[in-house]
């Protein structure tokens, strides 16, 4: 009975991170670097998109393609070889918001050539709206989750339908970047998928977002 309050008392003070010391103290890690490189591919992007030629709409694909390996490759560096940092962590969503938000921009901008455009300008629009703007709020969402108590920002931890919701964004964005290129194919059957894959990924990123909303309010209501 006497040793029971000193274990409850070491329990409750068990450290939450799981970063380590070395990797923490660490900013230019493996998977950081990768994480940088993605930062950096969004201004090399946006100049490719511009370019009006075969080897621009191919270099375009290939960036895009490259981030979205990364996207993969970093995390799993991470675990794998346990670099994980507070730094990185920021980071990685930051990358991810700033290609996926370029991407769909320029495509709004400047959709593919083909009919269904003409009849309907809008079929980008709306399903790019709504993942723009479920991606700013639940910014704000674990900003302010992570200024109150941890049963908040465990509310917003990253599910299994938020990693869904990337998947068919990634697929999404790369099939209508690939259909800019005329050599790939039928540009009208790559379009129909691309356009399929982000509707279901906008479809996603509001259920992904209600999800969240209710947890929250679950959360507050104890």
């Amino acid at each position: 009975m006497g040793s029971e309050p000193v274990v409850q008392q070491q329990l409750v003070h068990q450290p939450r991170l799981v970063y380590s010391k070395q990797s923490s103290s660490k900013i230019l890690t493996l998977p950081t670097v990768l994480t940088l490189g993605r930062v950096v591919a969004v201004p090399m992007l946006i100049f490719t998109f511009s370019v009006d030629s075969w080897w621009g709409r191919t270099a375009t694909t290939s960036i895009f393609m490259a981030a979205a390996i990364t996207d993969w490759l970093d995390g799993y560096l991470a675990r794998k070889m346990k670099l994980c940092s507070a730094f990185g962590a920021l980071l990685d969503p930051v990358a991810d918001k700033l290609m996926v938000a370029a991407t769909l921009v320029l495509l709004c901008s400047r959709p593919v050539n083909v009919a269904v455009f003409g009849q309907a300008p809008w079929l980008l629009n709306v399903p790019s709206i709504a993942i723009i703007g479920r991606e700013i709020t639940m910014s704000a969402v674990r900003e302010w989750a992570a200024s109150q108590n941890g049963k908040l920002s465990e509310a917003v931890a990253v599910n299994k339908l938020g990693k869904w919701k990337t998947a068919t964004q990634m697929t999404a964005l790369t099939i209508l970047l690939a259909a800019r290129d005329q050599s790939v194919g039928e540009s009208g059957i790559l379009v129909a998928s691309g356009v399929i894959f982000l509707y279901l990924s906008a479809g996603l990123s509001v259920m992904s977002l209600a999800l969240y909303v209710e947890k929250i309010g679950k959360v507050l209501v104890k």
